[in-house]
Parts: structure tokens; C-alpha cells; sequence
């Protein structure tokens, strides 16, 4: 018994050594996460040593299972996608059930993007009617608006269709995307592209309803609207191509309403025109970069360019410059077209309280909230600046009026004194 213990003392000095080393590690192991597991208990040996116990490190989310996995480490398994469930609520519920990949095609279901578009054709409706010859009456700014609001649903649902024919083979592999009508193939991009082919028809007959020279104004804007999705495979600023296509009817409100902005005399309606576009271009960029917060790890996995992954640091400092350029230019569109207090208080002032409130509020990391204020971001700016838009054009509307009416009062008076001396000298 003694000639056993001095032969194994060295083996048992080497033992507790080892232990007294590989303590402290596992207890520093044991604190960022994974577990020690202990399945054989210190129990003396025949010849009176004491046996060393017996340690195992698991991953954390194998700790707790079976010994037969432990032992295998089986790796995790990957979250299951959930299928797509036809809509239960809204309006696409309400379609027949072979209508609605068309409805989604088109995100009825979504109209941000229908009022974004509709906001700059109003936003220009309303500066441009102050300045018709004669006066534009409000019957004629609500025809004209409500024109321009069925052309941005139509362009839009046309537009989501051709980026959703281009995107059909990058969509399937973004969480976002993966479940629209091409990507899940509920539609064929033979039926996707005949259904935009429609979709462009009707929005040409829209078109058509309006003067002949917004036809000239209106056509060009197709290049754009066709070749959007093409600039996130090229570029890091595809959201810069957006606010030149969404934007668009910023110019268009001006020959609706027969404001001819060629004429030789109308550089000042030119200038007011092409602020108010570059005011939209930057207010465009500014609610996308938003957006494109919402994807931009998938967008980064996908090869997708986007100004949130290029500048993804400095986001909320990109947004406030962006928010300063729209309002400045804003602000120099009313200058040029000779805009009231009105216009300056309500749409410049108002743009400036929410614009900054929502750069300061805004998530990034947060998927719900960046789709928040995106959806109602649109309604909030947009709102306060067609509000100091429409109450400038009433004040100058209500103005006229009364400047009418003492005109036709004052001639009324002279042709009374007229005829009253012509008779008075027929007298004498």
C-alpha cells in the first residue's frame, strides 16, 4: 500500500495540478454562458485518492438537453419560415381569391406609396393655382387633384410591378420580400408583365384627361419609373433615382391648371417649378433612407445597394441635412411665385417641427418603428404642407374676389356717371 502511494504521487501531484489550473477558467467560462455540467461525482479510489471530477463545457442551448444529444452536438436548428396565409383582413380579403396576387402585385394593401406619389402633384396643384389666368376656383383644384390622385394609384401599382419583375430572383431571398406574388410564384412574370402593360394603359387614359401639354410633361417620366430598380444594382444611392421618379408630379400641377411654364416670360414660374421638384427629390430620400433601414441586413446578405448601408453611421445626421435641404427649398419655391405668410408659417414651418421630431424619434434599429413613421411620416409632412399650401391659395383666392367684385363696382359707378352726364347734356 505504501510503495502504491509513492508511485502514483507524481500522477496525483500532476492531477491537482491541472485541476487548480483549469478552475478558474471554467468559472470564467460558466459566466458568459455556457454551462458546466457535472455528471460524475469525487469518490475516493481503492488505494485512498482521490479521483478528480469529471468536467464538461456545453453550449448553452445544449445543456439542458438529453445526454444522447449533448453527446452528438447536433447543431441548432434553423428558424422555420412561416408560409403565406391568404389576407384575413382589409380590402384584399374582400377580392376573389384569383384576384388577389394581382392586388398585392399592385400593394393595395399598402398605400404609402400611392400617397407619396400624390403628394407633389398636390403640392404643385395647389402652388400653381394662384397663379392661372384667370384664378383657378377651388371646383377646378379639387378636379385636378382628384385626377392626380387616381394617376398615383395606377403609376404606383404599375411601378411596384416592374421593380417586382426586375427584383424576381432577388425577392425570395429578403425576409421582406419573399412572400410577394412573383417571388412565391402565385404569378408568372409573363402575367405580372401583361398586367403592367394594363396598368400603363389606364394610366395614359388619366393622362389624357388633362391638358394636352401635361401629355409632354407626364411621358418622359416612364424612363425613370422603368429603370429604378436597375440603379440598387449599381449604385448606393438608388434612393436618389426614386425622388426623381416620385417626385415628378411636382411640375405637373403647373400645366394642369394652364400655367404655361415655356413661355418666354416665365422664368420665375421655371424657377418656382424646379425648387419645388428638388424640395421633393430631397423629402423623397429622406423618408427612403427610413425605409431601407428595414432591410438592410438582408440588403447587405442580398448584394442590394442602398444609401442606409453606405452611410449607416451617420444616418441621423444624413436625415437632418436632408430635412434642411427640402425646407430651404421649399421656402425658394414660395419666394418665386410670390407665396404669402401663410405658405411660409404652415407648410415651411410645419415641415421643419415634424421633419425634426421624427429625425429625433426614429428607430433605425427598430424595424416596426422605421415602418411607422415611414407609413404615417408622409401623412404628418405632407399634411402640414398642403395645409399652408391651400391656405395661401385661399387667402389669394378670397382676395381676388374682393378685388374682383370693387373692380366690377367701380366700373358699374363710372358707366352710372357716364350715362348719367350723357343724358344730363341731351337735357341741355
Amino acid at each position: 500500500m505504501q510503495f502504491a502511494r509513492v508511485c502514483n504521487r507524481p500522477g496525483q501531484l500532476w492531477r491537482d495540478a491541472f485541476v487548480l489550473y483549469r478552475a478558474p477558467l471554467l468559472r470564467r467560462q460558466a459566466s458568459i454562458g455556457p454551462r458546466i455540467k457535472q455528471y460524475a461525482k469525487p469518490r475516493i479510489t481503492a488505494i485512498g485518492f482521490v479521483k478528480p471530477v469529471r468536467l464538461q463545457l456545453l453550449p448553452y442551448y445544449l445543456a439542458s438537453a438529453s445526454p444522447r444529444r449533448a453527446h452528438t452536438l447536433e447543431p441548432r436548428p434553423e428558424p422555420e419560415l412561416e408560409p403565406y396565409s391568404p389576407p384575413t383582413t382589409g380590402l384584399i380579403s374582400r377580392l376573389p381569391a384569383s384576384w388577389i396576387p394581382y392586388a398585392e402585385l399592385m400593394r393595395i394593401d399598402k398605400p404609402a406609396g400611392t400617397v407619396y406619389l400624390f403628394f407633389p402633384c398636390l403640392f404643385s396643384t395647389l402652388l400653381a393655382a394662384p397663379l392661372a389666368t384667370p384664378l383657378a376656383t377651388p371646383i377646378s383644384v379639387l378636379w385636378t387633384g382628384t385626377l392626380f390622385f387616381a394617376g398615383a394609384f395606377v403609376m404606383r401599382g404599375a411601378g411596384c410591378s416592374i421593380n417586382d419583375l426586375w427584383d424576381r430572383n432577388l425577392d425570395p431571398h429578403v425576409q421582406r420580400t419573399r412572400l410577394r406574388p412573383i417571388a412565391r410564384g402565385a404569378l408568372t412574370p409573363f402575367r405580372a408583365l401583361v398586367f403592367t402593360g394594363a396598368q400603363l394603359l389606364v394610366g395614359l387614359g388619366i393622362l389624357l384627361q388633362f391638358p394636352s401639354a401635361c401629355l409632354f410633361y407626364g411621358v418622359p417620366s416612364l424612363l425613370l419609373v422603368a429603370t429604378y430598380p436597375l440603379a440598387k444594382r449599381v449604385t448606393y444611392y438608388p434612393q436618389f433615382v426614386l425622388g426623381l421618379t416620385f417626385s415628378w408630379g411636382a411640375m405637373m400641377g403647373f400645366p394642369a391648371l394652364g400655367v404655361d411654364l415655356l413661355a418666354a416670360d416665365a422664368g420665375s414660374l421655371r424657377a418656382a417649378a424646379a425648387l419645388l421638384y428638388a424640395s421633393n427629390v430631397a423629402w423623397t430620400v429622406l423618408y427612403d433612407m427610413i425605409y431601407a433601414h428595414m432591410d438592410i441586413r438582408n440588403d447587405a446578405k442580398a448584394g442590394i445597394k442602398s444609401i442606409a448601408l453606405k452611410h449607416d453611421a451617420q444616418t441621423k445626421q444624413v436625415l437632418t441635412g436632408l430635412a434642411v435641404v427640402q425646407i430651404g427649398l421649399l421656402a425658394g419655391a414660395g419666394v418665386a411665385t410670390g407665396a404669402g405668410p401663410a405658405f411660409f408659417v404652415g407648410s415651411c414651418g410645419g415641415a421643419a417641427l415634424t421633419l425634426g421630431y421624427m429625425v429625433k424619434k426614429v428607430n433605425l434599429k427598430s424595424v416596426k418603428d422605421c415602418w411607422w413613421w415611414f407609413v404615417n411620416g408622409c401623412w404628418i409632412t405632407g399634411g402640414v404642407i398642403s395645409l399652408g399650401l391651400g391656405a395661401d391659395y385661399l387667402v389669394q383666392y378670397l382676395a381676388g374676389d374682393d378685388r374682383s367684385s370693387n373692380s366690377e363696382g367701380t366700373t358699374q359707378i363710372q358707366d352710372q356717371k357716364q350715362n348719367d352726364a350723357a343724358g344730363q347734356h341731351r337735357i341741355d
